[in-house]
């Protein structure tokens, strides 16, 4: 009899140590699944960074006088570069998001500027970023929630400090961009 019972007692050991490892393992995925969705949205935002300069160029070309618009694009540009965390991050990219919104509202003053084949093929662009950063604030948003909901569910809680999983913030819209947007004419 007491073999059979020293052989219980191996087989549950073997099963919890390979429920350990499986748990483990999958907090390390869901870290770095993170990580990697928020190293894809650092592209879309540099890529958005890049584009923004070219973009205020032209319009000053034909918007010369309206260099306070010009002026608070690059200021809300050069804040959401230097901005740190999800946090801070998309705080920084709604200020910008609104500036960018006043420059393309200047910007239908001047006809010639909004035919400037420069002018639309930057927008475009710009317009295709601002896709590709929606899509990757979302997964990085889904990612962040399986991470978290894994961290604080039982029993892969007792396994998080060990993977060194910790929770971690959405990235989320400012409250400004929530509420509904008022047409007045």
């Amino acid at each position: 009899m007491s073999g059979i019972v020293v052989a219980v007692i191996l087989v549950v050991l073997v099963l919890l140590v390979i429920f350990a490892i499986m748990t483990f393992n999958r907090l390390v995925a869901l870290r770095n699944r993170v990580d990697s969705a928020w190293a894809q949205i650092d592209v879309q935002l540099k890529r958005r960074h890049d584009l923004i300069p070219n973009l205020v160029e032209i319009v000053k070309g034909y918007a010369a006088h309206e260099r306070e618009t010009l002026e608070r694009v690059i200021q809300a540009r050069n804040i959401a570069i230097a901005a740190q965390g999800p946090q801070a991050q998309a705080e920084a990219e709604n200020a910008l998001s609104g500036t960018l919104k006043s420059l393309f509202a200047v910007t239908e003053r001047y006809p010639v500027l909004k035919a400037n084949q420069n002018f639309l093929q930057l927008q475009e662009e710009l317009t295709s970023t601002e896709d590709r950063i929606a899509y990757s604030r979302q997964f990085f948003n889904d990612s962040v929630q399986k991470l978290n909901t894994t961290i604080e569910t039982f029993p892969s809680m007792f396994f998080a400090a060990a993977a060194k999983a910790t929770r971690r913030e959405y990235f989320q819209t400012d409250e400004n961009d929530r509420s509904n947007v008022q047409v007045q004419f």
